[in-house]
Order: C-alpha cells, then structure tokens, then sequence
C-alpha cells in the first residue's frame, strides 16, 4: 500500500467513527415498586397486566406513594390520573379480602390522626355539620340523577327483586313493619336524609312523623316533597331533640355519632322514646372497634366519619334498652351500590363540567371500592330493634 493510500484511509477512519450499538439503560425497579408489586401479587393483582382487575400504571410515583401513604395514597393517586383499572370493585374486593391494608405499615399522618381522634371529639355538636356542607350540600339533583325516586341513601332490600326503586320500598316497608307502626303514631326519624322514609310512613301508615337532619339541601327537599302530609322536617343536631314519640328511626346516622357520642345518642333516643315505643337503628358496622374510618373516605366522602361496631352499638344501649331483633343486610348493599354507581355514571359528563376530572374519578372509586368492601364482608349493615322496656313474651314479634 503506498504512503499516500494509507494516509487517505486513515483520514477516512478518522472522519468516520466506529458505528457501535448503544443498550438502552434498564431501569432496575425500586424498593417500592418491588414492594407494591409483590403485595398485589398476593391479592391475585397483577401491575401492568392485561385482566380488568391488574392495575395500569400511569406513573411509577404511585408505588411509593401507596407504600407511605396505605389507602390515602392510592385513593389520591386514583383521582390524579397516576393509575387505571377497568374493574375496580373486583380490585377492591381481592385487596380488602386479602388485608392488604394492614401489610403496610402506617405512616406519620397516619398516626396523628388516629391521635387526634383519640384526644379530640370530631362529632361534637359544633362539628357534626361539617359533613352536611361538604357531602349532603352538593346539590339535590346530583343525588337525585343516582338515587331511586324516593332519594334513599342507603342499603335497600333486594328481596326478590332487582329493581332499585322497587327494593327502596321493601326496606322503608320493612322498616315500618318492625316498628309497628299505626295509623295516628308519634314517630321520630334522626337522620331523616331528603326525607323518603318519613313521607312512606305517613302516606302508607298514617303517622305523624317529624325528621331532623343537619343538611340545608336535604331540608329544603323534604319540605318540599312532604308537603300536605303530617311531616316536619327540622334543621338541628340529634342532641337538640326533645318531645316524646311512639317510635323512633333511625337510618344511616349512627356513622356520623362517632365512639365518643354513642352514649349520648343512645340517652337521647331514650329520653325521647315512650315506655311501650320501639327504635329502630340502621347502620353500617366495622367487623372491630375503630377509632376512625378509612382516611381517604373521611377525607373526600363522609368528614368525620366512623362506623361503629355491633359490640360497640349495644354497649352503647346496655342498661338503656332490650335488644329485640338484629338483622344484618350486609350483602344487599352490593347491588345497592351497583346501582347508584351506574346512575352516576349517566351523568358522569355533567358531573365532569361542573365538578371537574378529579371530582368524577373520586365519587366512582367511592362507589365502587364500598361495593367490594361489602362483597368482601369487611362491612356489613345492621337493623337493631331496641325496646324501651322489652316487648311482652305474650306478643311475639312478626318481622316477615
């Protein structure tokens, strides 16, 4: 080769690097990816997998943020768009059912507020409105567009039925039915919500009934939809009560009384009850004694909520009342919550526009995550019939 071609070669080696192939950088998984990932697994939950249960994630951030932060973080990143599922009850039910929960050690927030719910009374009389503002307030027609016409927020009874409105009445019926109630009876419903159940008792069974609740909107509802019948509909706390009543109801209220009012509640039902009168008590029940409900739920759904157990509802009672009947509806609230999840949805896009993104992602995962935690029976709902004083052995009673 001569000096001159070797020179050119060498200038073109030169101008022409090596061509080499570049490995993209594999971005090993951290702790907490690791971690999350390995809990679900538990729970039969795959990340990033391709059944309607497996969780999509949409930003790694999530896995640290459910480690430190349990059902609050998961609940937060849910409603910021950070991960997906097209089956979120299932999802739920296979966490609750696994306790996936308790796998993750709480963090600090965690703990003050559990201390703080220890030290301070967060359904005082002067905080027992805050839930009404914030939940019961948005708005009657968002509630009515996902409730029944009868606007019933809670459980119904699915007995042979499948329809929504059609259950509301089985529940209200049933309910009328424990407590006995007659043409021309004093009754007293604490909680009385948009005031469906006190319009059924005096439409179908001629009572006098007169409900409190804490809500503006659902006042202003029940006056309306009461009106020409012998109902009034009062805006006050439960410890305001006074008068005396045949019978006395109570539905979905006792999770806004919280452990250090269950007395007192209790105390006033009987002050307010006659010595022959029955109360009946309907409320969602924890399988153990809590101090706080689920943070996240306490945060954006129900402020200051607490579910009560069935040891903690009849401690409360002792001494007070007899304890007639206990009827657990737990299961029917599945179908319930199908329900209104699928009214909510009809509406979702005018929801979205006047609520925004956040808002509808936040109300559906509510719906849905309740739904699997009643299917995987880490809440139920109970009907308690109290006695003021026993029902006599020669009158049994005719609950079906």
């Amino acid at each position: 080769m001569s000096a001159t071609a070797q020179t050119k070669r060498q200038a073109d080696s030169e101008e022409k690097p090596k061509f080499s192939i570049v490995r993209p950088e594999t971005k090993k998984p951290t702790h907490a990816q690791k971690t999350i990932t390995r809990l679900f697994a538990e729970a039969d939950i795959a990340i990033n997998g391709d059944r309607p249960c497996d969780i999509r994630v949409r930003d790694d951030r999530f896995f640290r943020r459910v480690l430190t932060d349990g059902t609050m973080g998961f609940g937060e990143s849910y409603m910021e768009g950070w991960w997906e599922c097209d089956d979120i009850e299932e999802l739920c039910y296979r966490a609750i059912r696994c306790n996936l929960e308790n796998h993750i050690r709480p963090g600090l927030r965690s703990l003050m507020e559990v201390a703080f719910s220890l030290l301070l009374n967060l359904q005082s009389q002067s905080r027992s409105r805050v839930v009404g503002r914030k939940h019961y307030d948005l708005g009657n027609d968002f509630f009515g567009a996902m409730l029944d016409p009868a606007m019933q927020y809670s459980c119904a009874y699915f007995k042979g039925t499948t329809d929504l409105a059609t259950a509301q009445e089985l529940k209200m019926e049933l309910i009328c039915k424990k407590l006995a109630l007659q043409p021309g009876m004093r009754v007293l419903d604490i909680g009385c919500g948009w005031g469906g159940l006190a319009r059924f008792a005096a439409e179908n069974h001629g009572c006098e009934v007169t409900g409190i609740t804490i809500s503006e909107e659902q006042k202003r509802y029940a006056d309306a939809h009461c009106a020409n019948l012998p109902v009034r509909i009062l805006l006050q706390d439960y410890r305001e009560i006074d008068g005396e009543y045949d019978a006395i109801v109570s539905v979905g209220m006792l999770e806004h009384v919280g452990p250090k009012n269950y007395r007192t509640y209790m105390e006033t039902v009987k002050r307010c009850l006659k010595e022959d009168g029955l109360f009946l008590c309907h409320t969602i029940t924890g399988n153990e004694q809590r101090h706080l409900c689920d943070r996240w739920i306490s945060r954006y759904i129900f402020a200051n909520s607490t579910l009560p157990s069935v040891a903690q509802v009849l401690q409360a009672a002792e001494g007070l009342f007899v304890d007639e009947d206990m009827h657990n509806l737990g299961p029917y609230y599945v179908p319930t919550l199908r329900a209104w999840e699928a009214g909510f949805m009809r509406s979702r896009e005018e929801y979205r526009l006047r609520y925004g993104e956040e808002f509808v992602r936040m109300w559906r995962l509510y719906l849905l995550s309740c739904s699997g935690a009643f299917r995987a029976r880490s809440m139920q709902v109970f009907q308690f019939l109290f006695s003021a004083n026993g029902i006599p052995s020669s009158h049994p009673l005719r609950l079906s």
